[in-house]
């Protein structure tokens, strides 16, 4: 026995949290009643559990590890038809990207159908680190390089970087930023916000994680990483 919000989870339809808005919202039956308490619990071989009348069935949990190539949409589907990165990996559940990269940008890219897992790796108030390998058309100035610690306003917005290196001292066009979250766009835009163009983004980490398959590459995440960031999220 598990309770109605976690099994909505496993399903991969949604986060727990999300789970109990649908079910408040008298949206979740069990056994063709209609069900609105939040501790309820459902059994797993026996009860049958729809969505908007749609049977939910627990998937198989999975997490892939994907370096993005360029040229790729972060997307499942594409009205253009181009390839997405789901094309890219073989699998019989369905899966979706945890947050984006842009179509050019390379790099770590997770992909999953846990949504409780998704939704902690992508909340701003998680704090998951992205690294990222920045080359900027001029050269990065000490002083915009203090405003980006200090945090400048991008769409009404405070962001800011939390580390900003220099790989070769010498090179100011190669820069390396910490980020501690993921809008669209919020790399580059941080920078063009000060005049800089960025002409080539890699995401060289996602909470600790590497690239460490070749470019266009994927894999499974072990165990151990997935639990990792499991125990994270109980806390």
């Amino acid at each position: 026995m598990i309770r109605l919000n976690k099994y909505i989870a496993d399903c991969g339809i949604a986060s727990r949290r999300k789970a109990e808005e649908f079910i408040k919202e008298g949206r979740v039956t069990v056994n063709d009643k209609v069900v609105i308490d939040l501790s309820f619990k459902v059994d797993l071989e026996m009860d049958k559990v729809e969505l908007d009348g749609e049977l939910l069935k627990p998937s198989i949990n999975v997490y892939f590890l994907l370096n993005k190539p360029k040229g790729i949409i972060s997307s499942t589907i594409d009205e253009k038809k181009r390839i997405t990165v789901i094309d890219l990996i073989k699998t019989k559940e369905k899966i979706y990207p945890v947050g984006r990269l842009d179509f050019n940008t390379t790099g770590v890219l997770l992909l999953t159908n846990d949504g409780e897992f998704k939704n902690f790796l992508t909340h701003p108030k998680n704090n998951i680190a992205r690294i990222y390998e920045v080359r900027l058309e001029k050269p990065l100035t000490d002083e915009d390089r203090n405003k980006l610690l200090k945090g400048i306003y991008i769409d009404n917005k405070r962001g800011k970087f939390s580390i900003i290196n220099f790989p070769k001292p010498r090179d100011r066009k190669n820069v390396e930023v910490t980020a501690m979250e993921g809008r669209n766009h919020f790399v580059k835009d941080m920078f063009r916000a000060l005049g800089y163009n960025v002409i080539q983004l890699n995401r060289k980490s996602f909470g600790g994680l590497i690239a460490d398959i070749p470019l266009g590459e994927y894999r499974k995440l072990t165990k151990s990483e997935v639990e990792y960031f499991k125990k994270k999220n109980v806390k």
